[in-house]
């Protein structure tokens, strides 16, 4: 994408000026800047003091030089290509986006989960599977046989001892699982909620996710620090399990482990036997990793490591003997460092709507919502009965006409609510009333978005100036790139220069001396 110098969304903007009141301050050709635009332009510029005469001056010639640019642009009717209409239309969706986000909750949102991650949990589970769409019968009936056995473990069984038993009984439909590393944004939200709130050996209530009901039990809970970067030289595994293929393996893994403590080169064993292809050849090196990102194994060797240049003996792993030597220690990753990966990892999965609860909230009191839980009642004993994407649903809940919000002064009855589930079925849960939820959720905030979308101008008087500055910097960058930027550099500036005197005869210029000479009475 093209960079466009004068293309900064900053949006808060440090003049007033009369939306009535706003005179003409230059003519370039058949194009007219008005005050709001040049005062737009100015703000932008940190070095321009509008109330001192010369830079005021200065600003009004660079203002002058822009616009003769962007006229010569429009007479090679750049504007009209496909490349420009293209790249137009991406920088609107850029700019709409960033009307449609509230970036301060959302960094208290990334916030909250990047401080979470400092902490690693242990945790067993034991998880009641759903039907793949369950309605409220359903749901009672797995959930009754989850808090029985809840039941019984408050009541003094051995959760391993129960979770154990009910997996390997083919007629339960149980699971029962043992996660050594969870790490936030990896775990269904219910389940990671749940996890997080309890002490180091407590037992949570049965929980519902998206395959069923789960009872958590926290093993440990524990910090997680440092990253280490590694080299390692992988001695493969045979694929026979003939003991004495292994012992030739590890004999193997003990000659190359052996020249290294005789002083051989780390890095060129690493290249001469290492059957790691992707790191043999940069010496074995791996990138940088913390815990539950390597086999267990491999991990406990590698971070019993104190010393850069220490080096392990052979460690067996099912891939292999490994012999691992530590490069580089780091501490765990600044807040600036993990912000990006945590705001794409919510935007795509479920923490959706915790990353964009602020806006949302925020953007519905600002437009005046209002819920009608009876409306949604009516939907939600009918999801009881059918699950939201069945055909059966459909029929019924179009016919259901009572307002299920206001907005805006408008309302929105149930129909089209479910007009939007049957175009957009978004939602991945499995239970009826979950699915409902969260289509709702969803409702809402199209509405709110759309809604945004229909009245930016006239709620947000500057995303005409932006839209404005978007389309005559595209201009400038394609023409000034055209007769200047592609020719030899030492050719520019006599370029430019012939350039202009050209553009000063082509085209004529008034300046209204008048308003800039009142200018103050414009600004705050």
């Amino acid at each position: 994408m093209k960079k466009i110098f004068v293309l900064m969304l900053g949006l808060n903007f440090c003049f007033a000026y009369s939306q009535i009141d706003d005179p003409i301050v230059m003519t370039v050709g058949d194009m007219e800047v008005p005050l709001s635009e040049f005062l737009f332009l100015a703000q932008k510029d940190g070095s321009v003091n509008l109330l001192n005469k010369k830079s005021r001056n200065n600003y009004v010639e660079l203002v002058k030089n822009f616009k003769l640019k962007v006229a010569d642009a429009k007479s090679l009717r750049i504007q009209e290509s496909l490349l420009f209409q293209q790249e137009l239309a991406s920088h609107q969706a850029q700019l709409i986006e960033g009307y449609l986000s509230d970036k301060e909750g959302e960094t208290q949102a990334i916030r909250q989960v990047y401080e979470r991650g400092k902490e690693i949990l242990s945790l067993s589970h034991i998880m009641f599977k759903l039907p793949e769409k369950s309605l409220p019968k359903d749901t009672l009936e797995v959930f009754n046989k989850a808090n029985e056995v809840y039941k019984r473990i408050l009541a003094g069984e051995d959760f391993e001892t129960v979770g154990k038993a009910l997996d390997a009984d083919e007629n339960s439909e149980a699971i029962f699982e043992d996660a050594d590393y969870v790490f936030p944004l990896q775990a269904f939200r219910e389940l990671e909620e749940a996890a997080y709130a309890l002490h180091e050996g407590g037992i949570s209530a049965p929980v519902r996710t998206l395959l069923g009901f789960h009872i958590i039990r926290l093993n440990r809970k524990y910090a997680d620090t440092n990253r280490i970067q590694v080299a390692h030289i992988l001695i493969q595994s045979p694929e026979s399990d003939d003991p004495e293929d292994d012992q030739a393996l590890l004999a193997r893994a003990n000659e190359v482990y052996g020249k290294m403590k005789n002083g051989e080169d780390f890095g060129k064993l690493a290249v001469e036997y290492s059957a790691d292809e992707q790191t043999r050849e940069n010496g074995g090196v791996l990138p940088f990793f913390g815990l539950g990102a390597m086999v267990l194994p491999f991990e406990q060797a590698a971070f019993a490591l104190e010393n850069i240049g220490d080096v392990t003996e052979p460690v067996q792993t099912r891939y292999g003997y490994h012999i691992i030597k530590l490069v580089g220690k780091r501490d765990y990753p600044t807040f600036e460092e993990l912000e990006y990966a945590i705001y794409m990892a919510m935007s795509q999965g479920e923490w959706k709507h915790e990353l964009y609860k602020v806006f949302d909230e925020r953007q519905k009191e600002k437009l005046g919502y209002t819920f009608y839980q009876e409306a949604y009642n009516e939907l939600l004993r009918l999801s009881d009965d059918y699950f939201p994407t069945d055909d059966e649903f459909y029929s019924r809940a179009n016919q259901l006409d009572k307002p299920l919000m206001r907005m805006n002064e408008q309302d929105f009855p149930q129909y089209e609510f479910v007009d939007y589930m049957r175009v957009k079925p978004i939602s991945l849960k499995t239970y009826s009333g979950d699915f409902l939820h969260e289509q709702y959720q969803l409702f809402v905030r199209e509405i709110i978005t759309k809604l945004i979308q229909l009245n930016l101008e006239e709620g947000y008087p500057e995303f005409s100036q932006l839209m404005n500055e978007c389309h005559d910097g595209i201009l400038l960058f394609e023409v000034s790139n055209t007769r200047i930027w592609e020719k030899p550099l030492e050719d520019q500036a006599r370029l430019e220069q012939e350039w202009m005197k050209e553009l000063n005869q082509k085209y004529k210029v008034v300046i209204n001396r008048k308003v800039l000479n009142n200018i103050k009475k414009y600004l705050k």
